[in-house]
């Protein structure tokens, strides 16, 4: 038996997305987004949910541009103060000793030290409610070279946190339990 929940806004895994975004006068800032996903495949693109209150709502509509840089699990305590602080009062990047780069392709910064970026240009958003959803075009993804071989998946070595939305925590990602597009095929006729 089940027993209801009512409507709320749980879900999981639900990621930990550090937005990256310049002001109108260009000082770089990072914040913490849990509301967000991939969205469409071709053109790559990615979603993020944030409310008009939000400093980074304001900087994503006047730039058109955005990044979302992936902590790692050692990074979670960076990653909470991202989401705990405002940009219109205080500079993270300073506060956490992090350092912001300037991407390349859009205009926007992201966070040096995490190990996964995503590069995306705002292809559009749309009022739901108390938020406001920006569909970002990935132009380029940048990971760290360390990370990256053959030998083991890209998931367990950038170890990114996940938040858990019903006790508002963070956790890590767990092992391997099925190969995708092939652990059901006994279930295929």
């Amino acid at each position: 038996m089940k027993k209801s929940l009512g409507a709320k806004t749980i879900t999981y895994p639900t990621p930990v997305f550090v937005v990256g975004t310049y002001d109108s006068k260009g000082k770089p800032n990072a914040m913490t987004a849990a509301w967000g996903g991939i969205c469409c495949s071709v053109p790559p693109c990615i979603a993020i949910s944030l409310r008009k209150a939000t400093y980074t709502y304001h900087s994503i509509m006047d730039s058109k541009a955005f990044t979302i840089s992936i902590p790692s699990e050692d990074q979670v305590k960076e990653a909470d103060y991202f989401g705990i602080a405002s940009g219109k009062d205080v500079d993270k990047f300073q506060a956490t000793g992090l350092t912001p780069v300037k991407s390349k392709v859009v205009n926007a910064p992201y966070v040096g030290e995490f190990p996964f970026i995503l590069e995306c240009e705002l292809q559009q958003s749309v009022k739901i409610g108390l938020h406001t959803q920006f569909i970002g075009e990935i132009k380029d993804i940048k990971v760290d070279e360390s990370l990256i071989s053959d030998d083991e998946s890209l998931i367990k070595k950038i170890k990114p946190l996940i938040y858990s939305p019903d006790n508002q925590s963070y956790y890590g990602v767990g092992e391997l339990v099925g190969k995708a597009f092939s652990a059901g095929r006994q279930f295929k006729l």
